[in-house]
C-alpha cells in the first residue's frame, strides 16, 4: 500500500502540484494550507470550506497528522514535555516553556542523536531517524493546540528553539524547509528571527547557514575552551576542532544583521569544565578570534542517571560568569526549566513516568 502523503510538510509549490495532480483547482492548495497551518487543523474532515468529495479524496491519499502524542508531562514550574511517536514508531520529544512575556517551544530535529556528547542523555539513544519537515512543523502545531486550542493565537507570540533531540545541522534540508513553512503569513507566521537553531559544531553547515538570506538565530554549543577537553566532552570536536569551529563562527558573525542573535552555549559540569582558569581560557579563545558580538549562555548541567556529572554550584556559576564579564564577554545564566519531568537541556531520552495526562 502506498504511504499517505503528509501535507503538513508540503511547501506552497509542492502543495499546488499535489492539488493539480488530484484534478482540483489551484486555489484549493491555499485553503488546505490555511486549514493545516493557519487554523492548525489535524483532520481533513474539519476543513469545512472544502467540498466533501475533496475531503474524502484527501483522506484516502494523504494525512494531516503523522505524530501521535503518547504522554504529556507537566513540571512544577509550568514546563510541559510531550512524548510523541512517528508513524514508524520512533520517539519525538517537544518542550513548552511558559514565560511572562513570550512562550517558547523547544522542538526536535531528529529522533535520538548521532553525536555522543558525554553530558547529554539523548546521546544514549543514538540516531533513530531524521524528522521530516512535516514532523518538525507538526510538533509546533500539537503544542500550540494543547496550550491554546485550535485556531487561537498565542497572546504573546511564540519563540522556537531547535534545541530538542538531535543535531539540526545533520538534518539541514528538512530543517530549512520547516523554517520556510513556519514563516508563512497565512500559516503559523513564526518568522526566522523568532527561531534559534543550536548546533554542536557542524562546520560546513555553519558556513552554509551563514550564506542564507533568511535564517534563524544561531547558537553554538562549545562547553570547553580547549581541544583536549572538548574532544572528551563533545567528540564532534575530533572532526572539526576549535580552530575550525571558531573560524566558521567568525564567518557567521561577519554576516550578522540587525536583530539577529549569536550565542555560545556552555554546559557547566562540576569539577570538569567550570574552573576560573577555564573561564579565562574561554574568554581568551573568543577574544583571540574576534568573536565579540556573541554572548555566552551558561547552562548548569541537568543531571540524570546514568550520566556521571553534577551541575556546578551557584557560587561557581556566578564566579565563571563574573570572569567572562570582566574580560568583556557578555554572559548569562540559563535557569533550568522542567528538570523534574526530564524536559531540561540534555535530558530528552524518551523517558516515561507519571504524567499529568496520557493523550
Amino acid at each position: 500500500m502506498e504511504q499517505k502523503r503528509h501535507l503538513t510538510g508540503f511547501g506552497r509549490e509542492e502543495m499546488e502540484e499535489f492539488i493539480k495532480d488530484l484534478g482540483e483547482p489551484r486555489f484549493r492548495s491555499k485553503q488546505i494550507i490555511k486549514g493545516l497551518r493557519g487554523h492548525r487543523l489535524r483532520e481533513f474532515g474539519e476543513m469545512t470550506d472544502l467540498p466533501l468529495a475533496l475531503r474524502e479524496k484527501l483522506a484516502e491519499c494523504a494525512t494531516a497528522s503523522s505524530l501521535t502524542v503518547r504522554s504529556r508531562y507537566v513540571s512544577i514550574d509550568g514546563t510541559r514535555r510531550y512524548l510523541m511517536e512517528t508513524a514508524a514508531g520512533h520517539p519525538v520529544e517537544t518542550v513548552y516553556i511558559p514565560t511572562a512575556n513570550r512562550d517558547t517551544i523547544c522542538f526536535s530535529s531528529q529522533s535520538g542523536c548521532p553525536l555522543k556528547c558525554e553530558f547529554c542523555l539523548t546521546a544514549k539513544l543514538g540516531l533513530l531517524s531524521n524528522l521530516t519537515a512535516g514532523e518538525i512543523v507538526e510538533q509546533i502545531i500539537i503544542v500550540l493546540n494543547d496550550v491554546y486550542g485550535e485556531r487561537n493565537e498565542a497572546p504573546h507570540g511564540t519563540n522556537l528553539v531547535a534545541m530538542g533531540a538531535g543535531e539540526p545541522f545533520l538534518n539541514f534540508e528538512n530543517l530549512l524547509k520547516a523554517v520556510d513553512i513556519l514563516a508563512e503569513e497565512d500559516g503559523l507566521f513564526i518568522v526566522p528571527r523568532r527561531i534559534t537553531v543550536s548546533t554542536a559544531g557542524i562546520v560546513p553547515k555553519i558556513r552554509e547557514f551563514s550564506a542564507l538570506e533568511a535564517r534563524p538565530n544561531l547558537a553554538i554549543s562549545i562547553s570547553a575552551p580547549t581541544d583536549e577537553l572538548r574532544d572528551v566532552l563533545m567528540p564532534i570536536n575530533k572532526r572539526w576542532n576549535l580552530a575550525e569551529l571558531m573560524s566558521a563562527a567568525g564567518e557567521f558573525q561577519s554576516t550578522l544583521r540587525r536583530g539577529e542573535t549569536f550565542t555560545f552555549e556552555y554546559v557547566l559540569l562540576s569539577g570538569v569544565n567550570d574552573s576560573p582558569a577555564l573561564a579565562r581560557k574561554l574568554a581568551g579563545l573568543l577574544k583571540r578570534h574576534g568573536l565579540l558580538k556573541a554572548k555566552v549562555n551558561l547552562i548548569p548541567h541537568n543531571p540524570a542517571d546514568p550520566l556521571p556529572y553534577e551541575p556546578s554550584s551557584k557560587e561557581t556559576v556566578a564566579d565563571f560568569k563574573a570572569i567572562l564579564e570582566a574580560e568583556g564577554i557578555p554572559a548569562f545564566v540559563r535557569t533550568p526549566r522542567g528538570r523534574d519531568i526530564f524536559a531540561a537541556c540534555g535530558q530528552l531520552a524518551a523517558r516515561t513516568g507519571s504524567a499529568e495526562a496520557d493523550v
